[in-house]
């Protein structure tokens, strides 16, 4: 189970992503299928939805999950979650992980986002990156990571 909290990106519209690694981190490519939802709301209150979200979803790609889009720079803006990731040292079975999270966009705008899937590889898991996928860095928060048997 990974926890991070209050993670701020040091320029607004950054989209915040992790991958999985079966090399040690030399590579960050496995192979990831997901699908998600998002509850939104602006701060105007002109704008509420759930809804599927396709802009955040992968299909057999290798290329970094995006577990939150377009995320603000603000001092009131910040992304927090859980990412549980199911039998990571398996040689057996693909990987399934689960993420919940809440974020707040540089639009003022606050997304509770869902999302399931699985990285389609039996090799083990042995290191997973977060980052901001579109560039920039992150400038602050903390990324704690559990083992839980």
């Amino acid at each position: 189970m990974f926890k991070f909290i209050n993670i701020h990106p040091q320029t607004d519209d950054k989209d915040f992503g992790f991958n999985m690694s079966t090399d040690g981190g030399s590579n960050y490519n496995v192979v990831k299928t997901s699908a998600s939802f998002l509850a939104r709301h602006d701060e105007s209150g002109s704008t509420s939805a759930l809804e599927y979200y396709a802009n955040t979803h992968s299909t057999q790609s290798t290329s970094y999950e995006v577990i939150a889009k377009a995320s603000g720079a603000d001092s009131d803006q910040a992304i927090s979650g859980t990412l549980m990731l199911f039998n990571p040292s398996s040689t057996t079975y693909v990987k399934h992980y689960i993420l919940s999270l809440n974020h707040i966009l540089h639009a003022d705008a606050c997304y509770s986002h869902f999302t399931g899937g699985y990285g389609n590889t039996t090799s083990a898991i042995n290191a997973v990156d977060f980052k901001m996928v579109n560039g920039g860095n992150i400038d602050a928060g903390t990324i704690l990571m559990y083992g839980i048997a």
